[in-house]
């Protein structure tokens, strides 16, 4: 059963977020603690909705998330941390979008959004969606409905805080 708003996030799921010193976990819960976070999740990185127009609506967008009161804003893709390191340089994302790999597909099942992309020859992958999560709970959920990206587009999440 997938997430929807007012849910808490899985507590005990870990993201891996690449750092200078190597991959390193990321608790949702103690990201979210107290904030307001934007978080978008992407079928893959380097691919080219998420790497032409998902990835880079959020770098360009940035400050006018965080001046409608929003502290962060995170990518999840099911990718590794190296990749997902490599995709945030090569975007522009230092800084702005905060990067983190759901490798395994453990967040991404726990939040009952999970994909079969295997036709593609991409295996399990999360759905294209956007959240609002306020201290841990789901203020806000979209989700694609199908191929595009209409409903969880910076400028649509932007327009919706």
């Amino acid at each position: 059963m997938a997430i929807k708003v007012g849910d808490a996030l899985p507590g005990d799921v870990k993201l891996k977020e690449m750092t200078d010193g190597g991959p390193k976990d990321v608790s949702l819960k103690e990201l979210t603690a107290g904030k307001r976070v934007v978080l978008f999740a992407v079928p893959g990185a380097f691919t080219p909705t998420c790497s032409a127009k998902h990835l880079p609506g959020f770098v360009r967008e940035e400050a006018a998330l965080r001046a409608k009161g929003i502290d962060e804003i995170v990518c999840v893709s099911v990718n590794d941390a190296f990749v997902m390191g490599a995709w945030g340089k090569a975007s522009g994302a230092d800084g702005k979008v905060r990067m983190l790999a759901d490798g395994n597909g453990d967040f991404t099942r726990a939040v009952g959004l999970e994909l079969d992309a295997s036709g593609f020859g991409m295996g399990k992958r999360s759905q294209r969606y956007g959240m609002v999560v306020k201290d841990g709970k789901v203020e806000q959920l979209h989700v694609e409905p199908g191929a595009g990206l209409n409903v969880c587009s910076a400028e649509s999440m932007l327009a919706k805080l």
